[in-house]
Protein backbone atom coordinates (compact mmCIF):
# COMPACT_ATOMS: atom_id res chain seq x y z
CA UNK A 1 0.00 0.00 0.00
CA UNK A 2 1.77 3.49 -0.90
CA UNK A 3 2.16 6.17 1.75
CA UNK A 4 -0.46 8.20 0.21
CA UNK A 5 -3.11 5.07 0.44
CA UNK A 6 -1.99 4.50 4.08
CA UNK A 7 -2.50 8.30 5.25
CA UNK A 8 -6.01 7.89 3.28
CA UNK A 9 -6.80 4.92 5.27
CA UNK A 10 -5.97 6.23 8.29
CA UNK A 11 -8.19 9.21 7.62
CA UNK A 12 -10.97 6.63 7.26
CA UNK A 13 -10.12 4.96 10.79
CA UNK A 14 -10.11 8.28 12.17
CA UNK A 15 -13.81 9.34 10.79
CA UNK A 16 -14.90 6.21 12.31
CA UNK A 17 -13.08 6.73 15.79
CA UNK A 18 -15.13 10.06 15.86
CA UNK A 19 -18.63 8.15 15.04
CA UNK A 20 -18.18 5.63 17.63
CA UNK A 21 -17.11 8.66 20.08
CA UNK A 22 -20.45 10.61 19.20
CA UNK A 23 -22.44 7.72 19.74
CA UNK A 24 -21.14 7.21 23.16
CA UNK A 25 -21.14 10.08 24.20
CA UNK A 26 -25.05 10.36 23.62
CA UNK A 27 -25.43 6.80 25.24
CA UNK A 28 -23.06 8.17 28.29
CA UNK A 29 -25.78 11.05 28.69
CA UNK A 30 -29.21 9.51 28.35
CA UNK A 31 -30.12 9.23 31.90
CA UNK A 32 -28.94 13.18 32.80
CA UNK A 33 -30.93 13.95 28.85
CA UNK A 34 -34.00 12.20 30.74
CA UNK A 35 -33.87 14.03 33.76
CA UNK A 36 -32.65 17.17 32.52
CA UNK A 37 -36.09 17.35 30.21
CA UNK A 38 -38.42 15.34 32.80
CA UNK A 39 -39.18 13.07 30.37
CA UNK A 40 -40.75 9.76 31.18
CA UNK A 41 -39.48 5.82 29.36
CA UNK A 42 -42.20 6.65 26.34
CA UNK A 43 -41.44 10.51 25.62
CA UNK A 44 -37.23 9.31 26.07
CA UNK A 45 -38.36 6.87 23.47
CA UNK A 46 -39.80 9.61 21.34
CA UNK A 47 -36.38 11.16 21.07
CA UNK A 48 -34.60 7.83 20.10
CA UNK A 49 -36.95 7.92 17.43
CA UNK A 50 -36.82 10.89 16.06
CA UNK A 51 -32.97 10.14 15.59
CA UNK A 52 -33.88 7.21 13.57
CA UNK A 53 -36.49 8.72 11.49
CA UNK A 54 -33.48 11.43 10.69
CA UNK A 55 -31.25 8.61 9.69
CA UNK A 56 -33.62 6.58 7.49
CA UNK A 57 -34.58 9.97 5.41
CA UNK A 58 -30.83 10.43 5.18
CA UNK A 59 -30.30 7.21 4.04
CA UNK A 60 -32.88 7.67 1.24
CA UNK A 61 -30.93 10.30 -0.39
CA UNK A 62 -27.37 8.74 0.54
CA UNK A 63 -26.17 7.00 -2.63
CA UNK A 64 -27.08 10.04 -5.05
CA UNK A 65 -25.67 12.77 -2.35
CA UNK A 66 -22.02 10.20 -1.55
CA UNK A 67 -22.16 9.46 -5.15
CA UNK A 68 -22.27 13.32 -6.14
CA UNK A 69 -20.41 14.67 -4.06
CA UNK A 70 -17.90 12.28 -3.14
CA UNK A 71 -17.50 10.54 0.35
CA UNK A 72 -14.67 13.07 1.34
CA UNK A 73 -17.21 15.90 1.28
CA UNK A 74 -20.42 14.41 2.64
CA UNK A 75 -17.81 13.05 5.40
CA UNK A 76 -16.27 16.13 6.59
CA UNK A 77 -19.71 18.09 6.47
CA UNK A 78 -22.21 15.95 8.39
CA UNK A 79 -19.32 14.49 10.60
CA UNK A 80 -19.29 18.29 11.56
CA UNK A 81 -23.24 18.21 11.84
CA UNK A 82 -23.32 15.40 13.86
CA UNK A 83 -20.92 16.76 16.83
CA UNK A 84 -22.59 19.90 16.54
CA UNK A 85 -26.26 18.49 17.91
CA UNK A 86 -24.80 16.06 20.62
CA UNK A 87 -22.48 19.48 21.77
CA UNK A 88 -25.97 21.24 22.16
CA UNK A 89 -28.12 19.01 23.51
CA UNK A 90 -28.53 20.04 27.24
CA UNK A 91 -28.49 23.33 25.83
CA UNK A 92 -32.10 24.35 26.26
CA UNK A 93 -35.28 22.72 28.06
CA UNK A 94 -37.56 22.37 25.26
CA UNK A 95 -38.40 18.79 24.53
CA UNK A 96 -39.19 20.28 21.17
CA UNK A 97 -35.51 21.70 20.78
CA UNK A 98 -34.57 17.97 22.00
CA UNK A 99 -36.40 16.49 18.80
CA UNK A 100 -35.27 18.75 16.63
CA UNK A 101 -31.20 17.98 17.59
CA UNK A 102 -31.88 13.95 17.39
CA UNK A 103 -33.88 14.41 14.05
CA UNK A 104 -30.70 16.44 13.12
CA UNK A 105 -28.03 14.28 14.63
CA UNK A 106 -29.82 11.05 12.99
CA UNK A 107 -30.11 12.46 9.70
CA UNK A 108 -26.19 13.56 10.08
CA UNK A 109 -24.62 10.38 11.54
CA UNK A 110 -26.71 8.11 8.91
CA UNK A 111 -24.93 10.36 6.10
CA UNK A 112 -21.40 10.43 8.08
CA UNK A 113 -22.14 6.45 8.26
CA UNK A 114 -22.23 6.02 4.69
CA UNK A 115 -19.82 7.97 3.84
CA UNK A 116 -17.19 6.80 5.50
CA UNK A 117 -18.29 3.04 5.00
CA UNK A 118 -18.11 3.59 1.04
CA UNK A 119 -14.45 5.08 1.53
CA UNK A 120 -13.77 2.03 3.99
CA UNK A 121 -14.98 -0.29 0.74
CA UNK A 122 -12.76 0.96 -1.65
CA UNK A 123 -9.58 1.37 0.61
CA UNK A 124 -10.53 -2.77 0.79
CA UNK A 125 -11.13 -3.06 -2.46
CA UNK A 126 -8.04 -2.06 -3.62
CA UNK A 127 -5.97 -3.73 -0.61
CA UNK A 128 -7.92 -7.05 -2.40
CA UNK A 129 -8.10 -8.28 1.08
CA UNK A 130 -10.60 -8.05 4.28
CA UNK A 131 -10.25 -4.77 6.06
CA UNK A 132 -13.65 -3.84 7.42
CA UNK A 133 -13.95 -5.27 10.31
CA UNK A 134 -10.36 -2.73 11.40
CA UNK A 135 -12.18 0.12 10.19
CA UNK A 136 -15.68 -0.86 12.29
CA UNK A 137 -12.90 -1.88 15.26
CA UNK A 138 -12.00 1.94 15.18
CA UNK A 139 -15.25 2.71 15.49
CA UNK A 140 -16.21 0.52 18.72
CA UNK A 141 -12.69 1.98 19.99
CA UNK A 142 -14.36 5.06 19.59
CA UNK A 143 -17.24 4.31 21.22
CA UNK A 144 -15.09 2.92 24.01
CA UNK A 145 -12.82 6.12 24.59
CA UNK A 146 -15.89 8.13 24.64
CA UNK A 147 -17.81 6.41 27.03
CA UNK A 148 -14.62 6.10 29.38
CA UNK A 149 -14.24 9.48 28.94
CA UNK A 150 -17.51 10.41 29.96
CA UNK A 151 -16.94 8.11 33.06
CA UNK A 152 -14.31 9.93 34.12
CA UNK A 153 -15.86 13.34 33.70
CA UNK A 154 -18.15 12.22 35.80
CA UNK A 155 -16.28 10.79 38.61
CA UNK A 156 -14.74 14.28 38.41
CA UNK A 157 -18.24 15.88 38.97
CA UNK A 158 -17.75 17.86 36.02
CA UNK A 159 -21.33 19.12 34.27
CA UNK A 160 -22.48 17.33 31.45
CA UNK A 161 -22.78 20.27 29.52
CA UNK A 162 -18.78 20.52 29.93
CA UNK A 163 -18.34 17.10 29.07
CA UNK A 164 -20.68 17.52 25.85
CA UNK A 165 -18.85 20.30 24.72
CA UNK A 166 -15.82 18.46 25.05
CA UNK A 167 -16.74 15.81 23.44
CA UNK A 168 -18.02 17.54 20.45
CA UNK A 169 -14.97 19.76 20.36
CA UNK A 170 -12.78 16.82 19.81
CA UNK A 171 -14.54 15.14 17.38
CA UNK A 172 -15.59 17.56 15.15
CA UNK A 173 -11.63 18.57 15.35
CA UNK A 174 -11.27 14.96 14.45
CA UNK A 175 -13.88 14.95 11.64
CA UNK A 176 -11.64 18.03 10.07
CA UNK A 177 -8.47 16.12 10.46
CA UNK A 178 -9.98 13.07 8.22
CA UNK A 179 -11.31 15.07 5.72
CA UNK A 180 -7.72 16.33 4.83
CA UNK A 181 -6.49 13.34 4.30
CA UNK A 182 -9.07 11.66 2.60
CA UNK A 183 -9.38 10.96 -1.24
CA UNK A 184 -12.06 12.85 -3.07
CA UNK A 185 -13.23 10.10 -5.40
CA UNK A 186 -16.80 10.44 -6.48
CA UNK A 187 -19.00 7.81 -7.84
CA UNK A 188 -21.27 8.21 -10.47
CA UNK A 189 -24.70 9.28 -8.73
CA UNK A 190 -27.55 6.87 -8.44
CA UNK A 191 -30.25 8.40 -10.71
CA UNK A 192 -32.95 7.98 -7.83
CA UNK A 193 -33.37 7.44 -3.92
CA UNK A 194 -32.52 5.21 -1.74
CA UNK A 195 -32.06 1.51 -3.56
CA UNK A 196 -35.04 -0.95 -2.26
CA UNK A 197 -33.35 -3.43 -0.71
CA UNK A 198 -35.01 -6.85 -2.28
CA UNK A 199 -33.69 -10.32 -3.24
CA UNK A 200 -30.06 -10.51 -1.50
CA UNK A 201 -30.02 -7.30 -1.04
CA UNK A 202 -32.88 -7.46 1.45
CA UNK A 203 -31.82 -10.52 2.89
CA UNK A 204 -28.53 -9.03 4.32
CA UNK A 205 -30.65 -5.54 4.97
CA UNK A 206 -33.10 -7.98 7.54
CA UNK A 207 -29.51 -9.13 9.41
CA UNK A 208 -28.45 -5.70 9.50
CA UNK A 209 -31.38 -4.40 11.30
CA UNK A 210 -31.53 -7.58 13.60
CA UNK A 211 -27.95 -6.65 14.65
CA UNK A 212 -28.57 -2.43 14.53
CA UNK A 213 -31.46 -3.22 17.11
CA UNK A 214 -29.69 -5.29 19.27
CA UNK A 215 -26.37 -2.38 19.08
CA UNK A 216 -29.22 0.55 19.26
CA UNK A 217 -30.15 -1.01 22.43
CA UNK A 218 -27.24 -1.14 24.13
CA UNK A 219 -26.13 2.24 22.72
CA UNK A 220 -29.06 3.46 24.57
CA UNK A 221 -30.37 1.80 27.16
CA UNK A 222 -27.20 0.15 28.82
CA UNK A 223 -26.37 2.66 31.12
CA UNK A 224 -29.64 3.68 32.23
CA UNK A 225 -29.82 -0.37 33.17
CA UNK A 226 -27.33 -0.07 35.27
CA UNK A 227 -28.33 3.05 37.01
CA UNK A 228 -32.02 2.17 37.74
CA UNK A 229 -32.16 -1.91 37.19
CA UNK A 230 -28.82 -2.84 39.19
CA UNK A 231 -28.57 0.55 40.98
CA UNK A 232 -25.12 1.19 39.87
CA UNK A 233 -23.20 4.60 40.26
CA UNK A 234 -23.01 7.09 37.86
CA UNK A 235 -19.52 6.06 37.20
CA UNK A 236 -19.89 2.51 37.18
CA UNK A 237 -23.18 2.63 34.84
CA UNK A 238 -21.17 4.67 32.06
CA UNK A 239 -18.82 1.62 32.18
CA UNK A 240 -21.46 -0.36 30.47
CA UNK A 241 -21.44 1.44 26.98
CA UNK A 242 -17.43 1.31 27.42
CA UNK A 243 -16.87 -2.62 28.36
CA UNK A 244 -19.82 -3.20 25.32
CA UNK A 245 -17.93 -1.03 22.60
CA UNK A 246 -14.15 -2.22 23.85
CA UNK A 247 -15.42 -5.85 23.38
CA UNK A 248 -16.71 -4.86 19.86
CA UNK A 249 -13.21 -3.14 19.08
CA UNK A 250 -11.29 -6.62 20.24
CA UNK A 251 -13.36 -8.45 18.18
CA UNK A 252 -12.80 -6.29 14.85
CA UNK A 253 -9.68 -6.06 15.15
CA UNK A 254 -9.34 -9.87 15.07
CA UNK A 255 -12.38 -9.88 12.52
CA UNK A 256 -10.55 -9.48 9.19
CA UNK A 257 -8.42 -12.91 10.65
CA UNK A 258 -11.56 -14.41 11.27
CA UNK A 259 -13.04 -13.20 8.28
CA UNK A 260 -10.42 -14.80 5.78
CA UNK A 261 -10.44 -17.74 7.42
CA UNK A 262 -14.50 -18.33 8.34
CA UNK A 263 -17.86 -18.21 6.30
CA UNK A 264 -19.49 -15.45 6.48
CA UNK A 265 -22.36 -18.01 7.64
CA UNK A 266 -20.79 -19.13 10.11
CA UNK A 267 -18.95 -16.00 11.70
CA UNK A 268 -22.40 -14.60 11.64
CA UNK A 269 -24.25 -17.26 13.49
CA UNK A 270 -21.31 -17.45 16.37
CA UNK A 271 -21.79 -13.75 16.58
CA UNK A 272 -25.71 -13.88 17.06
CA UNK A 273 -24.90 -16.92 19.96
CA UNK A 274 -22.77 -14.91 22.02
CA UNK A 275 -24.78 -11.68 21.72
CA UNK A 276 -27.90 -13.91 22.58
CA UNK A 277 -25.88 -15.28 25.89
CA UNK A 278 -24.22 -12.10 26.78
CA UNK A 279 -27.75 -10.40 27.32
CA UNK A 280 -28.71 -13.62 29.37
CA UNK A 281 -26.06 -13.18 31.44
CA UNK A 282 -26.86 -9.45 32.00
CA UNK A 283 -30.18 -10.24 32.94
CA UNK A 284 -30.00 -12.79 35.63
CA UNK A 285 -27.33 -10.72 37.36
CA UNK A 286 -28.05 -8.34 40.26
CA UNK A 287 -24.18 -7.64 40.53
CA UNK A 288 -23.20 -3.98 38.26
CA UNK A 289 -19.83 -6.14 37.56
CA UNK A 290 -21.44 -9.36 36.21
CA UNK A 291 -23.75 -6.79 34.27
CA UNK A 292 -20.36 -5.23 32.82
CA UNK A 293 -19.13 -9.00 31.58
CA UNK A 294 -22.04 -9.73 30.38
CA UNK A 295 -22.72 -6.34 28.12
CA UNK A 296 -19.11 -7.00 26.84
CA UNK A 297 -20.09 -10.77 25.71
CA UNK A 298 -22.82 -8.64 23.93
CA UNK A 299 -20.07 -6.57 22.37
CA UNK A 300 -17.79 -9.65 21.46
CA UNK A 301 -20.99 -11.07 20.00
CA UNK A 302 -21.99 -8.49 17.78
CA UNK A 303 -18.97 -6.89 16.41
CA UNK A 304 -18.41 -8.47 13.57
CA UNK A 305 -21.93 -8.33 12.29
CA UNK A 306 -22.56 -5.08 10.55
CA UNK A 307 -18.80 -5.18 8.78
CA UNK A 308 -19.46 -8.45 7.13
CA UNK A 309 -23.20 -7.49 6.24
CA UNK A 310 -21.81 -3.80 4.78
CA UNK A 311 -18.88 -5.88 3.15
CA UNK A 312 -21.25 -7.97 1.18
CA UNK A 313 -23.84 -5.13 0.34
CA UNK A 314 -20.81 -3.48 -1.50
CA UNK A 315 -20.19 -6.64 -3.42
CA UNK A 316 -23.59 -7.67 -4.52
CA UNK A 317 -23.64 -7.66 -8.62
CA UNK A 318 -24.95 -5.09 -10.44
CA UNK A 319 -25.37 -2.34 -7.50
CA UNK A 320 -23.00 0.31 -6.76
CA UNK A 321 -21.13 0.22 -3.88
CA UNK A 322 -22.77 3.25 -2.25
CA UNK A 323 -26.39 2.01 -2.97
CA UNK A 324 -26.02 -1.55 -1.64
CA UNK A 325 -24.32 -0.12 1.36
CA UNK A 326 -27.06 2.53 1.80
CA UNK A 327 -30.00 0.17 0.77
CA UNK A 328 -28.58 -2.03 3.62
CA UNK A 329 -27.79 0.18 6.13
CA UNK A 330 -31.48 1.75 5.73
CA UNK A 331 -33.05 -1.37 6.97
CA UNK A 332 -30.08 -1.47 9.80
CA UNK A 333 -31.16 2.02 11.00
CA UNK A 334 -34.52 1.05 10.79
CA UNK A 335 -34.01 -1.75 13.17
CA UNK A 336 -32.12 0.57 15.59
CA UNK A 337 -34.81 3.10 14.92
CA UNK A 338 -37.53 1.38 15.76
CA UNK A 339 -35.77 -1.18 18.60
CA UNK A 340 -34.69 1.67 21.57
CA UNK A 341 -38.57 3.15 21.26
CA UNK A 342 -39.70 -0.59 21.62
CA UNK A 343 -37.73 -1.12 24.39
CA UNK A 344 -38.63 1.82 26.18
CA UNK A 345 -42.54 0.89 25.30
CA UNK A 346 -41.84 -2.08 26.80
CA UNK A 347 -40.09 -0.68 29.72
CA UNK A 348 -43.05 1.87 30.30
CA UNK A 349 -45.56 -1.70 30.69
CA UNK A 350 -43.53 -3.53 32.23
CA UNK A 351 -39.78 -3.17 33.26
CA UNK A 352 -36.77 -2.26 31.70
CA UNK A 353 -35.07 -5.70 32.05
CA UNK A 354 -38.46 -6.98 29.99
CA UNK A 355 -37.48 -4.50 27.48
CA UNK A 356 -33.56 -5.82 27.62
CA UNK A 357 -34.65 -9.17 26.78
CA UNK A 358 -35.97 -8.36 23.48
CA UNK A 359 -32.15 -7.76 22.49
CA UNK A 360 -31.40 -11.67 24.01
CA UNK A 361 -34.50 -12.77 21.21
CA UNK A 362 -33.43 -10.67 17.69
CA UNK A 363 -29.75 -12.06 18.70
CA UNK A 364 -30.86 -15.70 18.53
CA UNK A 365 -32.79 -14.83 15.53
CA UNK A 366 -29.98 -13.32 13.61
CA UNK A 367 -27.90 -16.43 14.06
CA UNK A 368 -31.20 -18.65 12.34
CA UNK A 369 -31.19 -16.52 10.07
CA UNK A 370 -28.02 -16.10 9.08
CA UNK A 371 -27.24 -18.99 6.50
CA UNK A 372 -30.51 -17.85 4.31
CA UNK A 373 -29.25 -14.42 3.67
CA UNK A 374 -25.37 -15.03 3.52
CA UNK A 375 -25.42 -18.90 2.31
CA UNK A 376 -24.13 -17.22 -1.22
CA UNK A 377 -21.11 -14.68 0.22
CA UNK A 378 -17.83 -17.23 0.75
Amino acid sequence: MSADAQHATWAIRGQFFAAGALFATWGVQVPMVKAHYGLSETTLALAMLAAGIGSVTGLTQAGRIVGRLGPRTVAGVTGLLAALAITLLLATNHPVALLTLMLTFGLAASLFDVAINVAASEIERQAKRPLMSGFHGLFSLGGMAGAGFGSVMQGLGVSATLHLLTAGVACAFLTIWGYLHMHGRRDTPSDGGLVLPRGVLGLIGALAALGLLCEGAIYDWSVLYMRESLQAPPATAALAYASFSGAMAATRFGGDYLRARISSVRLVQVCGVLAALGMALTLVTDDPIVALLGFALIGLGLGNVVPVLFSAAARVPGVKPADGIAAVAALGYLGMMVGPPLIGVVAEWQTLSSGMALVMLFAATLSLAARRALGHDR
